[in-house]
């Protein structure tokens, strides 16, 4: 089980090595934009566009790998306190109960509207701006996708741990 917990960890990895520079990216363009329009009064649709693209991307496809380094918020009243078993069922639960019901909902329903999205090559948001909202829609079952990844590969870790702690 580890091996194959390990595996799923890698493809999060990968993916968060990779969107990071994202947020470089997203600064540096939004850096022009204000110049651009500030500077020499020019303003281009496209590109104001496309901080929101990085920034969906960053966020949606991130999420898998702030997951993997426990990043997300997390409410812990009780958890801070709790044993390395107790906390193993409260995560245990939270997967099965909240995070992977949500995700398959989510993919369930946004997945007509993506498939449309593509079949028309959706175009820009606004007009003037990136002819490819398909692309920016196309996120959303990939955030489930990548979740629903590091949520197996954290409720597999959880069964390990349930089985080492002492009951």
């Amino acid at each position: 089980m580890i091996g194959l917990a390990d595996s799923l960890d890698r493809i999060n990895r990968w993916v968060g090595l990779m969107v990071r520079w994202l947020a470089l990216t997203m600064v540096l363009t939004q850096f022009v934009v204000v110049v651009l329009r500030y500077v020499f009064g020019y303003s281009w649709v496209a590109l104001n566009e496309s901080v929101l693209y990085q920034h969906a991307a960053l966020f949606m496809l991130g999420a898998g790998y702030t997951l993997l380094i426990d990043g997300h918020v997390r409410v812990d009243i009780f958890y801070a306190k709790a044993g390395d078993r107790l906390k193993a069922v409260i995560d245990t639960a939270g997967h099965l109960l909240l995070l992977i019901p949500s995700m398959v909902v989510l993919l369930y329903w946004s997945w007509p509207s993506v498939r449309n999205a593509w079949a028309i090559l959706e175009g820009p948001i606004s007009v003037g701006g990136i002819p490819a909202s398909f692309l920016l829609k196309s996120l959303i079952p990939a955030f489930c996708i990548l979740l629903l990844i590091q949520s197996l590969a954290c409720l597999l870790r959880n069964l390990i741990r349930l089985r080492a702690a002492p009951a």
